[in-house]
């Protein structure tokens, strides 16, 4: 009787084994559910959405163990390297196509004019009302299904999504979680050309974010007035042109105030207090300033 060989068709292949990787790009997510944020967990619902349970199950374990070598985001492309069970490093691309330049003319007029949109990404979020505003533009922010994603991979599984993308698509939403920037940077735009477009890049000279005050705080969603004394370089920002300007470009609050809306309730306390003092009643010139004769 003749041995089982590799390349006995009558007998499926033996499982194979990824090579082990020094210093791979691993998720921080160990066990449990792959994303925490809406945004993140729209890639991995996109993912598992395709029905491969077990290279679902193959690519977390890629994901989580370090199998990705890297990971390249850039304008409507990710672009990484997985070790496989082979020498060489398979080839992964995920790519869609980007906004054009009036599609993002949209998207940058809605940031320019709502800074809560800015603010949130500045705190770590992906405001629900940002992707609103692509959708406005005509162009997804998120994919919605797997035919939005075009994927590639040098490996011989004829399956798509296989293994290996599966784990790039994990480790990238693992990364989103953390840095709600860089979908922004996958669909076409920096950081720091989006904090140019809301007038936070820098001064004069064109510097980036690095031109900022060390007093900044980049990590939160707020921008305080600097200390006394303190130039920032940055530019002044226009007066607002009606009161309540300013409560009309922040993100909706789901608060009431005496029965309405904050912005709405707010409005009228705004316009009550910059109006103009009322000029006081003329009285008699031989009229004592107490009312008495």
């Amino acid at each position: 009787m003749a041995r089982n060989r590799w390349d006995d068709p009558w007998r499926a292949f033996p499982a194979s084994k990824p090579l082990p990787v020094d210093g791979g790009l691993a998720t921080r997510r160990q066990r449990g559910a792959m994303a925490d944020s809406w945004w993140s967990r729209r890639f991995v619902e996109v993912l598992e959405s395709y029905g491969l349970g077990a290279r679902m199950q193959r690519g977390r374990r890629y994901a989580r163990t370090g199998q990705v070598m890297s990971l390249d985001v850039s304008a409507g492309l990710l672009a990484a390297q997985v070790q496989g069970s082979r020498r060489t490093p398979y080839l992964v691309t995920v790519s869609v196509p980007p906004p054009t330049e009036a599609q993002w003319q949209v998207v940058e007029d809605a940031l320019t004019a709502r800074i809560g949109l800015a603010a949130a990404l500045l705190a770590g979020e992906v405001p629900p009302s940002l992707e609103e505003s692509f959708d406005a533009a005509g162009t997804p922010l998120l994919p919605r299904r797997w035919s939005d994603l075009r994927a590639r991979c040098s490996c011989p599984d004829a399956a798509n999504p296989c293994k290996h993308i599966a784990a790039v698509l994990y480790l990238f939403a693992d990364r989103l979680d953390s840095d709600p920037w860089l979908v922004l940077e996958w669909r076409g735009r920096t950081r720091e050309q989006v904090l140019e477009v809301v007038g936070l890049a820098g001064g004069p000279g064109g510097e980036g974010t690095d031109a900022l005050p060390p007093w900044w705080p980049l990590s939160a969603g707020e921008a305080p007035l600097p200390p006394a004394g303190v130039h920032t370089g940055l530019p002044l920002p226009e007066p607002p042109s009606t009161p309540d300007a300013v409560l009309r470009r922040l993100e909706p609050l789901d608060v009431l105030a005496w029965r309405e809306p904050v912005a709405a309730a707010f409005a009228g306390l705004y316009e009550a207090i910059l109006a103009p003092p009322a000029a006081p009643p003329d009285r008699a010139p031989d009229q004592a300033p107490d009312g008495r004769d």
